[in-house]
């Protein structure tokens, strides 16, 4: 069906390029003629089409309009401001242009100004579901965790078939621990999911609702993937490179700062063989002038900022680079530029480590290929034990999961400091707040009830979660003041106070990640219940690769009776205290590491060569 509207489309340019070679001093020809341009995905020409229509007719608010829209297309989105702005003089009531204003505003990171200009829309046309959910997701983005479910909500009651306000919905509702027909919510999802490939269901926070499988979230990707990328044409192929040189890799991250994945990867990026490779980092996240982020710059051979270059633009650049294989650390995660490695910039590529899942097939539109978003994943025999549920060849490490040798420790706090009782067991977790599901908070409560002397530590995300979890604890009979907020601080102070918990209990279906490589670094029991999806097995893997396949369980009733039977076993927690200080440079080990992974390497750049 794609193809063939697209093909209707190209027919019907031509009799207009005629008709405007009769009547050129015709606006609306032209107009329609950018129209078509437009939607066939050729935002230069549609630009060259609006710009001679705006000649014929000055100020015309739908003309500015469509230039906004089309500036917007090619990811040139401060000049679609200005156009989108142009359209506001001239027509101070056009809904249109303050939604898509406010799409560039959020575009460009600025969700402050994409509020206002949502609200504006809908002061115009308030019945608009889309503005409603574009304004939860600007809210969402400013931490107004509450409005942004709010405005989500009233999406829905205007169009209840706006699939992906309801995953929006769902997913801050995890975030601030408000479970209420959650259950209902993730089924009729999964149901929609099955029966309409065109809704836009975001693969991430799929991933973290309860109950999804392995293979729906194969099927989430690939769908995601087709209406993301499916309109794009990749690159020309690429022509063979010479065997004796060095494989360029490049690193696409939108977390290159002071964020967990500096830990992971820091020092593996100096490591690598320079006689062999050749290495260079895409840049397109934030400027943080962060330690963190200039020592990644250090530990590479080319750091290129990319944030003003559309991702045509990058692609392109790569091919020029001649990178060899393109290595994507962010997925379908925040800020995602996956439309990067879709244009197939380099001769392979590989997603690893930012997201835990496949990206999914991809059927390209005016492309030969149908297959893989990417061509390979890096995994590891707990984390992917099925192939088949993943649309990428598995390239198997020993565990997927790098991280630096070395981890800064601040001052150690008193017990005290941080309102730990001195002489309480303390359970502790501090994964985000959308990965504690009911059923593994009900597991805690219980094991609050069974462990008198015992404490529940937990990150303070937000003050609706905090507030929502203190609810349901006095619901199940536990006191307030048995759980405990930690809040946010460095990644030093946060890894010292790490030494008052006894025992970390793991969330199901997505675990710790490197919230579990903080726990371990710092000798700590991290107590995992291992599910079938690559979220639920990464704490697993880490255990694994350091011989504690006994802090990995399969139910929660298992989970619960294990951690129980910790609490009450001292001895036994100091022998594993032990075993982790023993057995931690299997796991916090990048030159180890680094020889796996550019094994791996070599065997991609064999393959393509």
């Amino acid at each position: 069906m794609m193809v063939s509207g697209k093909l209707s489309r190209m027919q019907a340019i031509q009799p207009l390029i005629k008709a405007i070679e009769k009547t050129p001093n015709d606006p609306a020809l032209h107009y329609e003629l950018g129209s078509l341009y437009l939607e066939n995905k050729e935002p230069q020409l549609a630009l060259l089409s609006y710009q001679r229509a705006l000649q014929l007719a000055p100020n015309h608010p739908q003309i500015l309009l469509q230039l906004g829209n089309t500036e917007s297309a090619a990811q040139r989105f401060t000049q679609a401001i200005h156009y989108f702005q142009q359209c506001i003089q001239v027509d101070q009531t056009n809904a249109a242009a303050y939604y898509n204003l406010g799409n560039a505003y959020m575009a460009l990171g600025q969700s402050n100004h994409a509020v206002s200009q949502f609200k504006l829309s809908l002061k115009y046309h308030p019945n608009d579901a889309d503005a409603y959910n574009n304004l939860g997701n600007a809210l969402r983005d400013l931490g107004k965790l509450d409005e942004a479910i709010a405005c989500y909500t009233q999406a829905l009651n205007i169009n209840p078939n706006l699939h992906h306000a309801r995953v929006h919905r769902i997913h801050q509702q995890q975030h601030i621990c408000d479970w209420q027909g959650l259950g209902e919510e993730i089924a009729r999802l999964r149901n929609t999911l099955a029966n309409d490939m065109q809704a836009q269901i975001a693969p991430f926070a799929f991933l973290a609702m309860p109950n999804t499988n392995a293979a729906e979230q194969l099927l989430c990707a690939s769908q995601w993937a087709q209406q993301q990328f499916g309109h794009l044409q990749a690159l020309p192929a690429i022509s063979t490179r010479k065997t004796n040189a060095k494989i360029k890799v490049a690193y696409l991250s939108a977390d290159f700062r002071l964020h967990p994945l500096a830990f992971l990867i820091t020092e593996l990026l100096a490591l690598h063989d320079r006689a062999r490779f050749e290495i260079y980092a895409y840049s397109y996240g934030p400027d943080d002038h962060s330690p963190e982020r200039q020592q990644i710059q250090s530990n590479v051979d080319h750091f290129l900022d990319i944030r003003q270059l559309t991702d045509q633009q990058v692609a392109e650049h790569m091919r020029t680079q001649a990178i060899d294989i393109l290595v994507d650390l962010t997925g379908y995660t925040k800020h995602s530029r996956t439309s990067i490695v879709a244009l197939k910039p380099a001769s392979s590529s590989i997603n690893w480590l930012g997201y835990p899942g496949t990206m999914g097939y991809l059927d390209t539109v005016g492309n030969t290929q149908d297959g893989s978003v990417f061509d390979y994943i890096i995994v590891d025999k707990t984390i992917a034990p099925n192939p088949e549920n993943f649309s990428e060849t598995c390239l198997y490490l020993p565990c997927y999961q790098p991280n630096n040798a070395q981890r800064p420790i601040g001052e150690t706090p008193t017990k005290a400091a941080l309102g730990i009782p001195e002489e309480a067991f303390v359970f502790c977790c501090f994964n985000q707040t959308f990965k504690i599901t009911q059923d593994v908070f009900t597991v805690w409560m219980e094991l609050l009830n069974q462990v008198p002397n015992s404490v529940l530590w937990l990150l303070d995300c937000n003050h609706w979660a905090k507030a929502n979890l203190v609810r349901n604890a006095q619901k199940a009979g536990i006191a307030t003041e048995r759980l405990i907020f930690a809040p946010r601080v460095s990644i030093q102070d946060h890894l010292a106070r790490h030494i008052h918990a006894d025992l970390f209990l793991d969330t199901l279906p997505y675990n710790a990640h490197t919230t579990a490589s903080d726990a371990l670094w710092m000798n700590l029991p991290v107590l995992t219940c291992m599910g079938d999806t690559f979220p639920s097995r990464v704490a697993a893997s880490l255990l694994t690769s350091i011989g504690l396949s006994s802090l990995i369980t399969h139910t929660l009733p298992e989970y619960a009776a294990r951690a129980l039977a910790l609490a009450q076993d001292k001895t036994e927690l100091a022998k594993i205290k032990q075993h982790i200080q023993a057995h931690k440079n299997d796991l916090f080990n990048p030159k180890m590491f680094v020889q796996g992974l550019e094994s791996a390497y070599i065997h991609v750049y064999n393959k393509i060569s």
